[in-house]
């Protein structure tokens, strides 16, 4: 399998199979446009309580299955917002966790799962976080990114902050946290709300410059509500 991004505010990832019976799979509607010669399936990946995991973790609960007919086949995945497009090669790093709604398409022999945080006050706490993405297997998949991405390699008991919503992913080893964000007067006027996500090393941590639910929230503020 062949791939290019193409694109740089909404990018997108085009996929040319090298044979026939090649597939790839992203969620339901994750598809944007392609080629003859392409089939497609649609399945509870993994069966129903594996499609209910996804569902929680910000995917859909069913994911599209697309195989070529035939080589030089063509298809493309586009993200949902302004960003950027990463692939990571699951074969040489061995995977990654992932924050909810990262994922956006991957090989068949690429397995996508449901894991949760280890404590749970990440994810009653820290809003996201106590939901992850498990990517692991063999192959390619491709990892949405809102806004510009940073690659960070932590050394052992390096120790990053990070808002929440900016974390997108990283290595297994790396050691993952919440906690809460020191002094009154740094809660109620510091903007950053409560919580802090605490990685530390060593490892590989992904991150992004824009935080969407951030983001969402402040364009929000710009829409006249009903009867304004």
């Amino acid at each position: 399998m062949k791939y290019r991004i193409i694109g740089n505010t909404m990018p997108a990832v085009e996929v040319e199979f090298d044979f026939a019976g090649e597939s790839i799979y992203t969620q339901s509607g994750g598809m944007t446009w392609m080629s003859d010669g392409i089939d497609m399936s649609t399945n509870a990946r993994g069966g129903i309580m594996k499609g209910l995991g996804r569902m929680f973790a910000g995917e859909s609960m069913f994911m599209a299955t697309y195989k070529a007919r035939q080589a030089g086949a063509r298809i493309a995945f586009a993200s949902t917002s302004a960003g950027t497009i990463y692939p990571l090669d699951v074969s040489a790093t061995g995977g990654m966790i992932c924050q909810k709604g990262a994922f956006l398409c991957a090989q068949e022999s690429v397995e996508l799962n449901v894991t949760f945080s280890k404590k749970f006050s990440a994810g009653l706490f820290g809003g996201e976080g106590f939901i992850l993405e498990d990517i692991s297997g063999q192959g390619l998949a491709f990892l949405e990114i809102d806004g510009d991405m940073i690659e960070r390699q932590l050394e052992p008991g390096e120790v990053l902050k990070v808002d929440t919503g900016n974390v997108v992913a990283f290595d297994r080893n790396v050691k993952y946290e919440i906690e809460t964000v020191k002094g009154l007067g740094n809660i109620f006027f510091g903007g950053e709300g409560l919580f802090l996500t605490k990685l530390t090393g060593p490892g590989r941590v992904i991150l992004q410059t824009q935080n969407i639910a951030e983001f969402a929230g402040r364009i929000a503020q710009f829409i006249p509500s009903k009867g304004n």
